[in-house]
């Protein structure tokens, strides 16, 4: 019995182990698979393998029972999903169901989740711009959160590295705010949006409107053949999952390259319930898992584990990883496990018409959504009365109306030959929050049934907040006034946080393991062969949309963990 017990903890033995399937994950298994680590990667949901089990991405309107509606029992039953951009019919099936996954919201907090193989990257809105150095540094000279313990210059090669495999489309705008990457062609603006970028752009110099970066494989290039991936066909049908891989996922890309090498068990319904720790070792041994569906506890085993569970996951698992030397939680030396929570403030749109241009239409479809104004306030300076700045998107569209004020025949007319309509515009803010104390998540008394704790969420907006969006809308009112846009609408809405889909911190980079729970490699201070790369890891949050940064810092953090791991250091 001793033998068969050995052979069974042999057979769950690997040399590297990856906790969750989405953005990060992903990356993180394929980085270790090519480097030759016998990979187990756990993910808490069901298989979803590309292209087969993408069940509505060629399905015409009509095939859909309700038209692609959510039914008002199903929006009832599920109030918090049902809030999210992407939630219809669809896609319902990608989306985690309010009563299936219950949470504790000591302040209101809408968590959107994916509980697949692919996670939120078959979700995601496929937004990618690099950080600067103005984001790097913005903890330290202005005065809040910890200091990022790298700089621009330690993730320009691995964002290199990661946007040459993930294909971006996007401009070279020459902005230190934003840089330059690796790009594919871009998705040009249209003409109302690049009259827009004339105007602001003369009048403000320092105000960029750019082409939205995204990525979609605008030009195929041989890595992403290599893949298996094709052209983007501008269908905008994303959310559904992309059969030619035109967008990125991990379900397109990084998994099936990382199962090619031969090195990766995908083992799905695996709910991970904890990191085990010895004490002896000092060091984490393996995971325990909750089989989704029998309810069995299963151990795994590594000499390396990756916690990639998507931000707030990654917070209740590490803080349910209890033992003698950590009762507050893995790695949790400092306290500050759980805490510093923060997200992007999307709390204002601002809407008009214009009358201009009326010769033009659009044509087609651009999967990037049109214009990108980079953050601008508080750059060089600090010129406002709210810490750091925003970014906004900005869009141009037309459409065709039918004129319904007919009656009979004339009706039956205007209905069968709508006429263009004028231009609309509109944008929406994306504004940084400051990651604070008093935003945290921990655990309930309460559990679910993998007997999990359910986590508790106490995340909300501040006075900070509340300045920048009224500075959005004034700058924005007044951007639009100077375009000669008509019948500006401002739109102060405070959805609830979570909302935004960008919720990071709880296990934060710094440089003084008193006040950090990693180091510059993402690694743990006082667990060194525990790694966190996902959006847990944000010591802040820029203006930007934020998986990019995920993506680089596993393929960095799995290069410096193998070197380590082969030089005996961990």
């Amino acid at each position: 019995m001793a033998y068969l017990n050995i052979d069974s903890k042999k057979e769950r033995t690997y040399d590297a182990i990856v906790i969750g399937s989405g953005i990060s994950g992903g990356w993180s298994a394929k980085e270790l698979c090519e480097k030759g680590l016998k990979t187990l990667v756990l993910e808490r949901g069901r298989d979803v393998k590309h292209i087969k089990d993408y069940p509505t991405t060629n399905m015409y309107p009509w095939e859909f029972e309700h038209r692609n509606e959510i039914p008002y029992q199903i929006k009832k039953e599920n109030p918090i999903v049902s809030r999210c951009y992407a939630f219809h019919e669809d896609a319902a099936h990608f989306f985690v169901k309010d009563a299936e996954h219950p949470y504790l919201q000591e302040k209101p907090f809408d968590w959107i989740r994916g509980y697949q193989v692919g996670g939120k990257s078959l979700l995601w809105a496929r937004q990618t711009q690099r950080w600067s150095d103005f984001d790097f540094e913005g903890p330290a000279r202005d005065g809040f959160a910890v200091d990022w313990p790298i700089r621009y210059a330690d993730l320009k090669p691995w964002y290199d590295h990661v946007e040459r495999f993930v294909g971006i489309a996007g401009n070279r705008d020459g902005l230190p705010e934003l840089p330059d990457g690796e790009f594919l062609p871009t998705y040009p603006l249209n003409i109302v949006e690049k009259y827009f970028k004339t105007i602001i752009e003369k009048q403000f110099p320092e105000r960029k409107v750019i082409s939205a970066r995204c990525a979609h494989i605008s030009k195929v290039q041989p890595i992403h053949i290599e893949q298996g991936r094709g052209q983007c066909q501008n269908r905008t049908l994303c959310q559904r999952g992309c059969p030619f891989g035109g967008y990125f996922s991990s379900n397109a890309s990084t998994l099936p390259w990382a199962a090619k090498t031969g090195n990766l068990t995908l083992r799905p319904d695996a709910v991970v319930h904890s990191i085990l720790y010895d004490e002896q070792k000092e060091r984490a041994i393996g995971v325990k898992v909750i089989d989704r569906n029998t309810k069995e506890e299963i151990d795994f085993y590594a000499k390396l584990i990756f916690v990639n569970a998507a931000a707030l996951n990654t917070n209740l698992i590490l803080l349910n990883s209890k033992s003698n030397r950590f009762p507050e939680g893995l790695g949790n030396d400092s306290g500050t496990l759980g805490k510093f929570v923060a997200f992007h403030n999307y709390s204002a749109r601002i809407y008009a018409e214009y009358e201009g241009l009326l010769d033009y239409a659009v044509d087609g479809r651009n999967p990037a959504g049109g214009g990108y104004i980079p953050r601008f306030r508080n750059l060089h300076r600090q010129e406002t009365d709210f810490l750091r700045g925003y970014a906004a998107g900005f869009s141009a569209w037309r459409s065709r109306k039918p004129d319904t004020s007919a009656l009979g025949e004339e009706l039956k007319e205007a209905l069968l030959n709508p006429k263009w309509a004028n231009w609309e515009v509109g944008s929406h803010m994306m504004g940084e929050t400051i990651p604070k104390e008093s935003n945290y998540v921990a655990l309930s008394n309460q559990k679910d049934e993998w007997d999990m704790p359910l986590l508790k969420i106490s995340v909300d907006y501040d006075d900070n907040d509340r300045k920048m969006q009224k500075d959005y809308l004034d700058t924005m009112e007044e951007m639009f006034t100077l375009a000669g846009f008509k019948n500006i609408r401002r739109d102060e809405h405070w959805q609830a946080p979570g909302l935004d889909i960008h919720e990071m911190g709880g296990v934060r980079m710094g440089k003084d393991p008193k006040t950090s729970v990693l180091n510059k490699w993402n690694q743990m201070h006082s667990v060194p062969n525990v790694f966190v790369t996902d959006g847990a890891c944000m010591t802040s949050t820029s203006t930007q949309n934020p998986s990019l940064t995920y993506m680089a810092f596993s393929a960095r953090a799995v290069d410096y963990a193998v070197s380590e791991l082969k030089k005996g250091n961990i």
